[in-house]
């Protein structure tokens, strides 16, 4: 890592793979280099405070807290680091939820790499990256008051509810969930039962089917 070089880019995802691949991507740029990498919540926090990135690229699902508590906290802790989802969730349903927690942008990891390196270059550069069609529809909310399209009853679930949804269905049972959320039993039984009152099912076999489709389409966009 050359941290004498242009703009810092720190890196947050939980694959080592996907880290290895971004950080050489960026070490080939003229006016980037990576000045560190971390796999979780924490230890991106930790990392951010010690060296002070120009950009944190964040990936959103990592282990124990999501990429969306760190952007929460970053934005209260280093507001100067400018964020960049990269991610492989449906950019419709999570983009609006990380730019409200603070991100400057997000881009989905299909895209072509020199998208990304454009990406990081927008956020630094204190402009907002979105897609052309996620710009598009945002654009139309605001301008109509209401969502452009028909949303999914998911999209009524909080952040919170989304993650703990998201985990039932990858198979995750309620104590696997607490430990991985730092929570208590109790409060994730008492997120499944908001989570069932929003999306209007009857029972936690409901629950779990429901959960489990939403995965699946979300892995076959």
């Amino acid at each position: 890592m050359n941290e004498s070089r242009g703009t810092r880019v720190f890196i947050v995802d939980d694959h080592p793979l996907v880290r290895e691949s971004l950080a050489s991507l960026i070490e080939q740029q003229p006016d980037m280099t990576v000045c560190g990498e971390a796999a979780s919540a924490a230890a991106a926090f930790a990392g951010i405070e010690a060296t002070r990135p120009d950009v944190a690229v964040v990936d959103l699902t990592l282990g124990g807290r999501t990429g969306l508590d760190l952007i929460k906290d970053l934005r209260h802790s280093r507001p100067e680091v400018a964020v960049l989802v990269l991610s492989m969730h449906d950019e419709e349903l999570y983009a609006e939820r990380a730019l409200r927690a603070g991100a400057r942008g997000y881009i989905m990891k299909r895209e072509a790499t020199r998208k990304v390196i454009e990406a990081i270059r927008r956020v630094h550069s204190g402009k907002v990256h979105l897609s052309d069609h996620l710009a598009e529809t945002l654009a139309e909310k605001l301008v109509a008051g209401t969502p452009a399209a028909p949303e999914s009853p998911v999209t009524r679930l909080s952040d919170r509810e989304l993650e703990i949804f998201r985990l039932v269905g990858v198979g995750r049972a309620t104590r696997e969930i607490a430990e991985t959320l730092h929570l208590s039993t109790k409060t994730v039984q008492a997120y499944y039962v908001r989570i069932k009152e929003k999306l209007g099912l009857a029972n936690a076999n409901e629950l779990m089917r429901e959960a489990i489709r939403w995965v699946e389409s979300q892995a076959e966009r």
